[in-house]
């Protein structure tokens, strides 16, 4: 019987940082693209997984260091999650993230596999960043978001909306930083795509269990991720982001002290319409 073969990408969300396998931290991580992998097929067919994801990884990492292999598995599913990352970075460029989705994307349409994409939360609001720190990264998301969802259509991928709702705003559902899902929101993630997938008609196993193994992170836990790993992290990415962050913060407030904060909406969403216009190629066509 032939299996069926499902192969994800994407960054440390599918990788499945902050749910531990067998619970043990440091001994690497499940995540919800292996719980969904377990009903993707009747109990009787075969599911090959390979998880191609990798923590910190942007969409050009997607491109140039994922997407070969991952067209050689020749995957029958295949998850791209992706993008919070790049707006995290100095060199975040919405037009260079549409380009490549609008490539990993198509690859995988062109050869018949259903393509499964979702768009997420901010990582600001995710953080608690106060609001002139945290606005810019929102509008960067939602920049992400808007390309995601566009492209998603365009290539015909089965889309998960998971940038807002109720399983956001549950602290249960995500691991001590704050920024990737614990063992409770891997699986309502998993659980979520295994329902958009079945609404399409896909001929599936079982919907993964949403109820965890482990209990939540408590409060503590939080604190003390911030005094030793989280330190790290965010000193990586300070580095990179906090000089141009400040200036984005300044110029935010400087506009709303004017009044004229909508322009830089209006800005982003140019920005967004510019990036997913067709090539020149493709336009002439």
């Amino acid at each position: 019987m032939k299996a069926v073969r499902f192969a994800a990408l994407g960054d440390s969300l599918a990788e499945g940082v902050g749910d531990p396998v067998a619970g043990r931290d440091g001994g690497g991580w499940r995540g919800w693209a292996a719980l969904l992998a377990e009903g993707l097929a009747p109990a009787e067919v075969p599911v090959e997984f390979r998880n191609f994801a990798v923590s910190g990884a942007q969409t050009s990492d997607v491109v140039g260091r994922q997407l070969s292999a991952a067209l050689n598995f020749a995957p029958d599913i295949v998850s791209v999650v992706v993008g919070v990352n790049d707006t995290l970075r100095r060199t975040f460029d919405i037009q260079a993230v549409a380009a490549q989705l609008d490539t990993v994307y198509g690859a995988f349409a062109a050869r018949g596999a259903t393509v499964l994409t979702a768009c997420l939360p901010d990582p600001g609001a995710m953080l608690g960043l106060p609001g002139a720190l945290a606005r810019p990264l929102a509008r960067r998301q939602h920049a992400v978001n808007s390309v995601v969802h566009a492209l998603s259509e365009r290539h015909g991928a089965v889309h998960l909306h998971a940038c807002d709702g109720a399983w956001v705003a549950d602290r249960t559902m995500w691991s001590a930083d704050r920024l990737h899902p614990g063992e409770r929101g891997h699986r309502h993630f998993a659980a979520r795509f295994h329902a958009v997938l079945a609404a399409t008609g896909a001929d599936l196993g079982q919907a993964p269990d949403t109820e965890p193994d482990r209990p939540p992170p408590t409060r503590a836990s939080g604190f003390w991720w911030l005094a030793t790993a989280g330190t790290g992290w965010v000193a990586r990415r300070c580095t990179d982001l906090l000089p141009q962050l400040m200036a984005l913060a300044a110029d935010e407030v400087r506009h709303e002290l004017r009044g004229t904060s909508a322009r830089l909406d209006l800005r982003a969403s140019a920005g967004v319409a510019r990036a997913l216009m067709p090539s020149r190629a493709e336009a002439g066509t």
